[in-house]
């Protein structure tokens, strides 16, 4: 993984399936807002040490690394970077489930929930 200070970008960074980043889209548009990213994070907490955040933020944090998919922005803080490297967003929407789901190359594990990772 390389980090660069000047643009922020990491290489291997977050990517989002063309599925999710149409439904971030369209939950933009029913926001109404144009100003809005999809921030990811990774935060203390779960049964297994970790756990994903996902919101949208107006916000721009120093050292953010900014990633743009159809039109879509997702920004990730410094800190949760290097815990979401090559990590996958998708979104699903089928009988037994729908929302968001995070193939992160990086967990070692998951709780039976699948919220949390270490």
């Amino acid at each position: 993984m390389s980090v660069s200070d000047d643009t922020t970008t990491v290489s291997d960074g977050i990517l989002l399936s063309d599925a999710a980043a149409d439904k971030v889209k369209t939950l933009l548009d029913q926001e109404g807002r144009d100003d809005l990213a999809l921030r990811v994070a990774v935060q203390p907490g779960g049964c297994s040490g970790l756990r994903y955040q996902l919101f949208f933020d107006e916000r721009s944090l120093d050292g953010d690394v900014v990633k743009e998919f159809g039109g879509v922005k997702v920004v990730t803080d410094r800190m949760s970077a290097p815990y979401l490297g090559g990590a996958s967003i998708d979104f699903v929407d089928t009988i037994e489930k729908q929302g968001f789901t995070i193939d992160n190359p990086n967990a070692s594990g998951s709780c039976a929930c699948g919220d949390s990772f270490h």
